[in-house]
């Protein structure tokens, strides 16, 4: 079971919630600052629980990323990159060539 401190109003608050909190409050703060700031509200932590927490936070942020990036691939127009592949070479023909068809984008893109 987590190990709880007393909060403000009484109440047991999780330490590791206390961390977070603390986190959110000022995100560039290091560890030490951290700690300096819960012994302050009577809350004792280890170095290594801080350095968990901010690490195991970090961890979500690339996870709920690569979830973002992998539902925004999948809404994608080309859901097969293949027929993309063929319809690119396509186009290529119709205008001369990989060649020409890299200077239209390029005019394109200016």
């Amino acid at each position: 079971m987590a190990k709880t401190a007393p909060s403000e109003n009484g109440k047991h608050a999780n330490k590791s919630q206390a961390i977070r909190d603390q986190f959110a409050a000022d995100p560039k703060a290091d560890s030490k600052t951290i700690i300096s700031r819960l012994a302050a509200l009577g809350v004792k932590v280890s170095p290594t629980m801080v350095y968990y927490i901010k690490s195991k936070d970090k961890h979500a942020k690339r996870l709920a990323k690569r979830e973002r990036v992998a539902e925004s691939s999948r809404q994608s127009a080309a859901q097969n990159p293949i027929e993309l592949v063929l319809r690119v070479k396509d186009i290529a023909r119709e205008v001369g060539g990989i060649r020409n068809l890299k200077k239209l984008v390029d005019l394109l893109a200016e």
